[in-house]
C-alpha cells in the first residue's frame, strides 16, 4: 500500500508518471483490499495535487524556471480556472490540465480546504471509476 501511496502522490506531482496501471494491479493482486486501494491512491494523489497547490503559491517563478511547469501550461489552466472557477479543480484527474490547474489555484491562493475536499472528490470518482470498470471486465471474463 505504501508503493501505491507513493506512486499515487508523485503521479499527482509536476513531475511525469501515472498511477493507473499499478491501481488496477493492486486489484488484481489483492482484490479483498479494493476499497482500501481505492482511499489510498485518491489520497495520495490528492496529497500529490497539494504538493502543485503548494509551489503554485509559494514557488511559481522557481517551477517555470526550473521546467516543471510551461508558461503556457500556467496560461491556459488560468483561462480554464478564472472561467470556470472551482469547478475545474473536478478537472484535476485529467491528463495534461490536471496538474497545471492545481498549481494555479496555488497561484490564485484558492482556499485550501476547498481545494482539497473538491481535488480529493475528483480522485476518488476517478479512481472508483477505474475500479468500476476493471470489476465490470473482469466479471465478464469469468
Amino acid at each position: 500500500m505504501i508503493a501505491l501511496f507513493l506512486i499515487s502522490l508523485s503521479s499527482a506531482t509536476l513531475l511525469p508518471g501515472g498511477s493507473e496501471a499499478f491501481f488496477l494491479y493492486r486489484l488484481h493482486a489483492s482484490p479483498e483490499l479494493m476499497y482500501i486501494s481505492l482511499f489510498v491512491a485518491s489520497f495520495g494523489n490528492t496529497i500529490g495535487s497539494f504538493i502543485n497547490y503548494i509551489l503554485g503559491k509559494y514557488l511559481r517563478e522557481f517551477a517555470i524556471k526550473k521546467t516543471y511547469i510551461k508558461q503556457n501550461s500556467i496560461q491556459k489552466a488560468t483561462k480554464i480556472f478564472q472561467r470556470y472557477g472551482f469547478v475545474s479543480l473536478l478537472l484535476s484527474w485529467a491528463p495534461i490540465i490536471g496538474d497545471p490547474i492545481t498549481f494555479v489555484a496555488g497561484i490564485l491562493k484558492y482556499n485550501w480546504w476547498k481545494f482539497l475536499i473538491l481535488v480529493f472528490t475528483a480522485k476518488f470518482i476517478r479512481y472508483g471509476v477505474l475500479m468500476y470498470i476493471y470489476l465490470h471486465v473482469t466479471s465478464l471474463a469469468k
